[in-house]
């Protein structure tokens, strides 16, 4: 499910869900408390890789649909605690975007400090929109920081999905490689981060950060029962059983 490589001074967290790592209540989970627990194991940086031609699916909707009002709303909160320790980590971390990265995989790489993604034919974007969801103000900052506030309201609302080189254009990722040196080209870029004066850096960061860190200063104040309403609304599970349909017919 995840797979905890241990580099000098960074830890890897590399998704292990096969086939797609799909995010369901439990790699959600062990991801989080992976990514919390990195500092005090004396990681001083974070890399969040997958497999190749695919980094993350985004959410496991035939796995999620399955659950009940209760178990959605402690996913939700599970998933924006999530997002929170990626945003709020007090070591730099880099997203290994290995392959295709939709929705919840967008959304892991967008709070990391730096994305390197795979050059060729994959994907990446919010498209919840396209699946029946909304995005969460939160989530919406995410973006607009990377790529601007009109670029990423006309991509979140449309749902976009963008092949990696238009990312790069953008600045929705920052660097493309071929897909076997997505992983060693992030460790590098944060070795070299780690070789600047460590004070400094790290103060630096956390002052350029602080609009994401205050995006996330109370999770407890989330609108997390709005979002569980939309989740179970006709329009969203009309949307999502019929994508689930056609997942499942092309499967076969």
């Amino acid at each position: 499910m995840l797979d905890i490589v241990d580099h000098p001074s960074v830890r890897e967290l590399r998704l292990a869900r096969p086939p797609v790592n799909a995010l369901d209540p439990a790699l959600v989970g062990r991801l989080r408390e992976a990514i919390e627990a990195a500092p005090a194991s004396g990681a001083r940086g974070l890399l969040l890789s997958g497999a190749p031609g695919m980094f993350s699916a985004g959410l496991d909707v035939p796995a999620l649909l399955a659950l009940d009002r209760a178990a959605m709303h402690a996913f939700w909160t599970e998933f924006f605690a999530l997002c929170a320790a990626i945003a709020r980590s007090p070591i730099p971390s880099v997203a290994a975007l290995t392959g295709h990265s939709p929705a919840g995989g967008a959304v892991l790489a967008m709070f990391c400090d730096y994305r390197v993604m795979a050059r060729g034919p994959y994907r990446i974007g919010l498209n919840e929109v396209q699946v029946g969801l909304s995005v969460p103000d939160c989530i919406q900052v995410g973006l607009r920081r990377l790529v601007g506030t009109y670029r990423a309201e006309r991509l979140m609302v449309s749902g976009t999905m963008l092949e990696a080189e238009q990312a790069q254009a953008i600045g929705f990722v920052d660097e493309l490689v071929d897909v076997d040196h997505v992983v060693p080209r992030a460790l590098v870029w944060l070795g070299e981060l780690l070789q600047l004066p460590p004070r400094a850096m790290a103060e630096t960061r956390r002052l350029a950060r602080a609009d994401l860190v205050a995006a996330f200063a109370d999770l407890a104040a989330f609108p997390v029962e709005a979002f569980v309403d939309g989740w179970f609304s006709d329009e969203s599970q009309g949307t999502l059983q019929a994508l689930v349909a056609r997942l499942r017919s092309k499967s076969r």
